[in-house]
């Protein structure tokens, strides 16, 4: 058994008691903004497609592991299908997970060490948006952090087997969440290698069966996609595929877009922070405490796979998200003088200055996006174009009209349902949304009867979950309420149609004000559906 490298100073009630007055504080004040959120802003459309997962119980679907399906139908069927149930979730999940790493510095190292990689990981946009928004992210790194937590906890009582236990059953519903959990047992093998003292780890049955057994989770997953084409695996295969023949000024810009997009959502002062705790700390890895050797093995070699991955391909901010969190426990021990290596005060001083300053401004942004009235926005773009010129509010612009894609799904749903419920046959009657997976996603949800709405696929591939579940082919004789982003009546001209239904006519549009946009549907009825090609995975 090991015994701790850092004993927990005098001081150490009074800075474990200031993390709890900070998480109640901040949670009151997070669950304000989630009940604001709610009430002006929609879910974004991987929330609602989530969601629509999560009424269709299974062991995988098309893109991700069942975890955030499971989940979703758990919150529906607790709230009543309510939009504040899925916030709050996102809202509880981060707050866990925040705890649990508070737990882990504290348990390598002191209580100030851990209140100040809490202060650190609060004051980053990535922060604010897991608990904001609930996505895959929200369950992987919770399951990810109670694995750091479970398998340090294990290392320092190899022989428990209840903890090696606890550890096996994370593994495994992290890798039913995501499958980025699958690299977890690769970072245990490297840490049991490369520390000298925990070397015999190799050597342990329990630790081979929390992998081995942590692992058969995927299973199901695996069984379900022999049955469907190996969809999952096509679909993360293309997140890898590289933009070629790009010469040497387009690489260098989207290199650099990879890399300002972590220093955004983590802040700068803190993401620089971050990379000279992780270089100095290989410098300096003979001199590591058995601690920081187990953050550093735990985030660096994962984050540098990821820096030769941007050097190829763009890479989506959240990808990396999970080695992160070790690389900020790390960061705060370099800051309080708890490694072999000084920082100067000033990392501390601006990191928490640049990072407070960020995250604020984002707030307060996001409050005055959702709140503002038009009336500011005319002013302010007004404003901005003689001032700063018509580029730079052109994308100033670009930003706003992305916020829209959360803000009129509800507005549009109600009046969706006004169509429907004014049907001749409403009881024999399915909905069909073109377009995006996230239009059938949203109908969905915001029409108050919440139906099963099918999406048609034009290209006639599977593209989303709508293409796996059954089609319309299997509501021959129904009539259907048709959703279209396109300009109205244009649907008449389409002869895929016209010819399965025995009549389409057009019923009219829906047109709902977003500020500086407008959403635009075309609603058509398709009377007595005769034929439906399905589309199923090869």
């Amino acid at each position: 058994m090991h015994t701790m490298a850092v004993n927990p100073a005098s001081d150490s009630p009074t800075w474990i008691k200031r993390f709890w007055w900070l998480l109640a504080a901040v949670f009151i004040a997070r669950v304000v903004l989630m009940l604001l959120f709610v009430a002006r802003v929609d879910l974004i459309g991987d929330e609602a497609y989530y969601w629509d997962w999560g009424r269709r119980p299974d062991w995988c679907y098309y893109s991700k592991p069942p975890m955030i399906g499971w989940m979703m139908g758990i919150i529906g069927w607790i709230t009543g299908n309510a939009e504040w149930g899925i916030r709050f979730a996102s809202l509880l999940l981060g707050t866990v997970t925040l705890v649990i790493i508070h737990r882990i510095a504290l348990l390598l190292f002191d209580a100030r060490t851990a209140f100040l990689t809490a202060v650190l990981v609060l004051l980053t946009l990535a922060n604010a948006g897991l608990n904001l928004l609930f996505t895959i992210d929200a369950p992987l790194l919770l399951f990810w952090t109670l694995g750091l937590l479970l398998f340090w906890l294990a290392a320092q009582k190899p022989e428990s087997a209840m903890r090696w236990l606890a550890l096996t059953l994370v593994i495994g519903f992290g890798t039913l969440s995501k499958q980025m959990m699958l690299a977890f047992p690769a970072l245990m093998l490297v840490f049991a290698f490369a520390s000298r003292e925990d070397r015999a780890l190799l050597g342990n049955p329990r630790m081979w069966l929390a992998i081995f057994c942590g692992m058969s989770f995927i299973i199901p997953v695996l069984l379900w996609n022999q049955e469907h084409g190996w969809i999952t695996l096509e679909h993360t295969k293309h997140h890898f595929d590289a933009k070629k023949d790009l010469d040497f000024e387009d690489w260098l810009g989207r290199t650099g877009e990879n890399i300002g997009l972590q220093a955004l959502i983590y802040t700068p002062v803190t993401f620089v922070a971050l990379l000279v705790a992780m270089i100095v700390a290989v410098k300096q890895r003979k001199q590591l405490t058995r601690p920081m050797r187990f953050v550093l093995l735990a985030s660096a070699p994962g984050l540098a796979c990821f820096a030769l991955l941007a050097l190829r391909q763009r890479i989506n901010p959240n990808w990396p998200a999970v080695f992160f969190v070790p690389a900020f426990i790390l960061a705060a021990a370099w800051l309080r003088g708890m490694a072999p290596f000084v920082a100067h005060p000033g990392w501390e001083r601006w990191s928490l200055r640049i990072g407070r300053t960020l995250t604020y401004t984002c707030y307060i942004l996001l409050i005055g996006l959702i709140s503002a009235p038009d009336s500011f926005w005319d002013a302010a773009f007004q404003f901005s174009r003689s001032r700063f010129g018509d580029q730079f509010t052109d994308k100033a612009l670009g930003s706003i009209h992305k916020l829209e894609d959360m803000l009129g799904w509800r507005e549009a749903g109600i009046e969706a349902q006004e169509f429907f419920d004014l049907l001749p046959e409403p009881e024999n009657t399915f909905v069909m949304a073109l377009g995006h997976r996230y239009s059938a996603a949203e109908m969905g949800f915001y029409m108050p009867s919440h139906p099963h709405v099918y999406r048609w696929e034009p290209s006639g591939a599977v593209m989303s979950q709508y293409e796996i579940w059954p089609g319309p082919e299997e509501r021959i004789g129904f009539d259907a309420l048709i959703i279209d982003p396109g300009h109205a009546e244009v649907l008449l001209q389409n002869p895929v149609f016209t010819n399965a239904f025995e009549k389409l006519e057009y019923r009219g549009n829906i047109r709902i004000p977003l500020g500086m946009g407008t959403r635009e549907l075309s609603v058509y009825l398709g009377r007595n559906l005769k034929s439906w090609k399905p589309i199923r995975a090869q």
